[in-house]
């Protein structure tokens, strides 16, 4: 006899089994939501539009926003619907998908902020080698 088992979904753990409660934190999570999309893409337009700030510091603010933007966006509107429509369940390409995007949006995050203190420290110390 073979093991016929297959798992499907996983149960989340709710932040709260009250429903008040439940919308208080998705009110709470569509409010970071929204600052976070509305602060990132501020940051995108205002460089993208102003030539004075096509310089390579400017350049790794604008992907940095863009992966904040990614990362922002991979687990928190799951999170919010659970709380609106009280479920608890994820699909399991839904959870690996979640998980492969955040720790690959993650990854490039901590690669691109080594990348802007490297930068910074050939601007301040190395001043003349800069622009080359």
């Amino acid at each position: 006899m073979h093991n016929s088992s297959f798992v499907s979904e996983f149960l989340l753990l709710a932040f709260a089994d009250t429903r008040e409660l439940q919308l208080l934190h998705f009110g709470l999570f569509l409010g970071i939501y929204l600052a976070a999309l509305l602060s990132n893409s501020l940051i995108l337009t205002t460089i993208a539009c102003d030539h004075c700030l096509h310089t390579p510091m400017y350049f790794f603010i604008l992907n940095l926003a863009l992966l904040d933007l990614g990362s922002i966006s991979t687990t928190l509107p799951k999170a919010m619907a659970n709380a609106l429509w009280d479920t608890r369940a994820i699909s399991y390409q839904g959870c690996a998908a979640q998980v492969f995007f955040f720790a690959s949006l993650a990854g490039t995050e901590f690669s691109l902020l080594t990348i802007m203190a490297y930068d910074r420290y050939i601007a301040i110390c190395k001043p003349l080698h800069y622009r080359s």
